[in-house]
């Protein structure tokens, strides 16, 4: 039976004085490669023959993965640069694993990195970079008209920011909690991230914030979309990169990595939701995300030690941790989430995979790795063991099937419509200084069709309701009418 090993992990963090000294996104995955290799304890780079490139948004080339091995001065016959998502290392990962027991590979390196910070830096510097010219088009380009209907484009709510507060606070409400415990208890989950980023070299912030200081609303924190303030969304402007290289424990032996440093791949599951957001059957669940971690909980046979759950927005952990069965004491983090540890962009996973790799090195037991990608849509988790695992990964670890048993009936949407409507879930978009622009609500009708409206920043007594922090809004009437632009608009009744 083949075993897949992670036998050499690396990081790095980039923070240049001056921007022209900043590392483009290739040079970070090159140093973070680099990294790997000296981790692994044996000369690997030059027996790649397979890598495999988490895609980035910082800086557009020709050819990113051709790119990168050259940079390198290594180019094997199998180079991929792959499509995106927060979910996107770990099926890059699970797929490599998957390809050397096929006998597809022999020793595989996926890397990526951003360096966002450093174009922030040098735009309000006024300042080129030195980096290669930008290629004209993006290679696996995210095209929101594919992903988001019309109604939602219109309406603005086409970017995670916007989206994921709906399923925080259908969420919140599907629990019988008021909108304060909800708060209180995001605010609490996300200081455990903090404390851990806090003790993490790789972290872009190494601050233990405590919980009332990431809940509290001031200049330094406002409101980005209700309920949530800049300390509860991901943070990608950092520059990072990481790498990690895996192989046949057969190879690795034979190569001479010492035991010590590998670390098992038992398996893993992968699930998702359908693409638009409009066209799901609640937002107070995934189905795709508790089919994948039934799977791969069952796949380890009891809790995992050590955990990572994806924290772009906390209901996403809020929602893991509640399916995994675990109490608020359990830390959800061996990295240090999006928001301290950094969110660079589609990269995270792959840090949370270097960062496990190591604690199961140091605490031998059993990880976690659970991501997901675009809007609760894209769902992957893996465990990995410092044990040998008992039988080798499934070649086919697709799910859907038991989420699709999970999904309830998908309602029918519709872009026009009058009359009576009741919440099923909203959020309220802030501008500067936490002003509010605007409301949105995500509507059910009396014949239970699904819509969307808006509501106006004039309209204090409908804005009072949805923010109110001792009573959820969910479910409450209210009266749909068009707007001068066509678009729908909602107020209490």
């Amino acid at each position: 039976m083949t075993n897949v090993v992670i036998v050499g992990v690396g990081e790095i963090k980039d923070r240049p004085t001056d921007p022209i000294l900043a590392l483009d996104p290739l040079d970070l995955m090159v140093a973070a490669a680099r990294n790997a290799e000296i981790d692994s304890g044996v000369a690997l780079l030059d027996r790649i023959d397979s890598v495999e490139v988490i895609h980035q948004i910082t800086w557009r080339y020709e050819d990113t993965a051709r790119k990168l091995c050259e940079r390198l001065g290594h180019v094997p016959e199998h180079a991929t640069y792959h499509a995106g998502g927060g979910e996107s290392p770990l099926r890059v990962l699970h797929d490599a694993a998957l390809r050397i027991i096929d006998g597809q590979s022999r020793v595989a390196l996926i890397c990526g990195g951003e360096a966002r910070s450093s174009i922030q830096k040098a735009r309000r510097a006024g300042v080129d970079l030195p980096w290669p010219p930008k290629a004209k088009v993006m290679e696996h380009p995210w095209r929101v008209e594919k992903m988001i209907s019309a109604m939602g484009r219109a309406h603005g709510i086409s970017q995670p920011t916007y989206i994921y507060p709906l399923y925080e606070n259908a969420t919140l409400h599907a629990w019988g909690m008021t909108p304060a415990e909800a708060q209180a208890e995001s605010a609490e989950l996300w200081s455990h991230y903090a404390v851990v980023a806090s003790n993490n070299p790789a972290a872009w912030l190494q601050s233990a914030i405590a919980p009332s200081d990431i809940m509290a609303v001031t200049p330094q924190n406002p409101l980005i979309a209700w309920p949530y303030p800049k300390l509860m969304v991901a943070n990608p402007t950092v520059n990072q990169g990481a790498a990690a290289i895996v192989m046949a424990e057969e190879t690795a032996l034979e190569l001479g990595v010492d035991p010590a440093r590998m670390i098992y791949l038992v398996g893993g599951a992968a699930s998702r939701e359908p693409e638009d957001y409009l066209d799901r059957d609640c937002y107070h669940a995934s189905p795709s995300q508790q089919a994948v971690l039934e799977a791969v909980s069952a796949l380890n046979g009891g809790p995992f030690d050590h955990l990572e759950l994806y924290s772009c927005f906390p209901c996403v952990s809020k929602m893991a941790r509640r399916t995994l069965g675990l109490n608020e004491n359990v830390v959800p983090t061996v990295t240090g989430g999006l928001t301290f540890f950094g969110g660079p962009f589609n990269d995270y996973m792959l840090h949370a995979a270097c960062a496990m790799t190591r604690q199961l090195r140091s605490q031998a037991g059993t990880g976690l790795l659970y991501g997901q990608g675009d809007f609760v849509t894209k769902h992957h988790a893996l465990a990995l063991s410092s044990s040998r695992p008992q039988a080798r990964p499934a070649m086919d670890y697709r799910v859907d099937s038991r989420a699709d048993a999970l999904r309830g009936a998908l309602p029918a949407v519709v872009d026009r419509y009058e009359g009576s409507a009741a919440i099923e879930s909203f959020t309220v978009i802030y501008g500067r200084d936490s002003i509010i622009d605007r409301g949105i609500v995500i509507l059910r009708t009396p014949d239970d069709r699904r819509t969307m409206a808006r509501v106006p920043a004039a309209d204090k007594q409908s804005l009072a309701r949805l923010t109110d922090k001792l009573r959820s809004p969910i479910g409450v009437n209210g009266t749909v009418t068009t707007g001068d632009d066509g678009l729908l608009e909602w107020r209490l009744l």
